[in-house]
């Protein structure tokens, strides 16, 4: 972080939060393949995110949020996930950070506080999903050191 740039304070997820959370769930829309319906795509990461927000601190999942100039600047979600190995993973369902803060560190400390939780229980590995499309967010992860470890294909039916 440059010195010009106010400090992000990473905190667990509290009931105030959620509109500001809710707010930035459409950024997860970002990315996804042209051809699936904008629409549905949004209700889903809309889903996903209340989804995520009503088992905030219940046991398996947990919830921060990035607090910088006052305001939440991002959120990431976490839980525990079992791979089809059986090896049981942290996965991050969302990490999203606003636009306003992108290339602050923000995004970095979120993923940061990720792996601290997976580390405090226990777990080896972290995983998420992104799509293909999206690479900015693939960019941002393989600088964190994430590794492409699965490819979903799609072809219409004619």
């Amino acid at each position: 972080m440059s010195s010009g740039q106010s400090p992000v304070v990473i905190r667990p997820y509290r009931d105030e939060d959620r509109d500001a959370v809710v707010a930035l769930a459409p950024r997860l829309t970002e990315g996804v393949a042209a051809w699936r319906d904008a629409d549905a795509v949004a209700d889903a990461v809309r889903g996903w995110v209340t989804g995520s927000l009503e088992q905030a601190g219940g046991d398996g999942h947990g919830v921060f949020v990035a607090v910088r100039e006052g305001r939440v600047a991002g959120f990431v979600t976490v839980s525990a996930r079992r791979h089809f190995t059986g090896q049981v993973d942290a996965y991050i369902g969302e990490l999203v950070v606003s636009a306003e803060a992108e290339g602050t560190g923000v995004g970095r400390a979120l993923a940061g506080a990720a792996e601290s939780w997976a580390r405090d229980r226990g777990l080896a590995r972290v995983t998420l999903e992104t799509g293909a499309a999206n690479a900015r967010a693939r960019g941002f992860y393989r600088a964190l050191g994430y590794a492409e470890e699965e490819v979903r294909l799609s072809r219409p039916v004619s």
